[in-house]
């Protein structure tokens, strides 16, 4: 069995034995890290790996060869099933959409999500029939491959202020299901009450939940609690250090200190860390 098919294996595993976390790595040794501490599977986060190139999110920032070469550096740097997060799949239409999903497996990945965020515009969320279109795409992209990675088809209504987000993302997701989507993700949903309609609405399909600065107070048990079977925590960690980062260059540069030093990781700890994994 090749290092992907298994990954696919535990990775589809994963989603059948409860509740697990899925953090978001933004390169190679944050990746190494998480797989160290004991995780056991990550995935990618568009959001961190643009800042880390010094650009905004979105598609429109990043291109579809330097994401795919990120989802090969990260499938390479980890024994862990990697899931991509390919944002609208680079593309609008179905067909190149199944094509550059295609592009996506053959990084390495062990699973992949595609939204139906349009990236914005008067209209943010791709038409009805086209977003189903397009997770059908991505499914028999992926079936023709040979290789059962784990799609998960995103509904971005709570994040581009629709007016309906629970019924927008019910009705979608319950769609996406339908289509070949083997997750289901609503992100920006905060309360316990929608995403227990969500899970109850989408079952035996398991949900996954992004928890980031604006639900952080929530818990993986009263996630687990709800039936949520995955959770992600898309660009937080990344931000998270940028914090520690910028906090330290501030303090250099207006108080002339250095004394957020003191809580830096000892240069031996990660010199240790790497040379194991080197």
């Amino acid at each position: 069995m090749s290092k992907q098919s298994l990954a696919i294996e535990n990775f589809r595993q994963l989603h059948d034995q409860g509740c697990f976390v899925l953090p978001n790595p933004w390169d190679t040794g944050s990746a190494i890290y998480l797989e160290r501490l004991g995780f056991k599977a990550v995935a990618t986060t568009s959001a961190g790996f643009a800042f880390s190139k010094g650009l905004p999110d979105g598609p429109a920032h990043v291109s579809r060869d330097l994401m795919l070469d990120h989802f090969r550096e990260i499938a390479a740097a980890t024994d862990l099933p990697v899931n991509a997060d390919f944002q609208n799949g680079y593309a609008d239409e179905a067909e190149e959409l199944a094509k550059n999903v295609t592009l996506c497996v053959a990084t390495g990945v062990a699973g992949l999500s595609i939204e139906d965020s349009t990236g914005g515009g008067r209209k943010p969320l791709y038409e009805y029939k086209l977003a189903i279109e397009r997770i059908r795409a991505a499914r028999a992209a992926i079936d023709q491959t040979g290789l059962p990675v784990v799609l998960t088809a995103r509904c971005e209504a709570y994040l581009v202020d629709d007016p309906i987000p629970l019924r927008t993302s019910i009705n979608r997701l319950n769609a996406f299901a339908a289509a070949g989507a083997d997750c289901l993700y609503a992100p920006g949903i905060t309360d316990l009450n929608e995403i227990s309609e969500i899970v109850k609405a989408v079952a035996p399909k398991p949900v996954n939940v992004l928890v980031s600065t604006n639900n952080c107070s929530l818990t993986v048990s009263q996630l687990a609690d709800l039936g949520v079977r995955r959770i992600s925590v898309g660009g937080a960690l990344a931000r998270v250090a940028w914090a520690g980062f910028v906090r330290a260059a501030k303090e250099i540069h207006e108080q002339g200190s250095f004394a957020s030093f003191a809580d830096a990781m000892p240069f031996a700890d990660l010199t240790n860390l790497f040379q194991r994994w080197s």
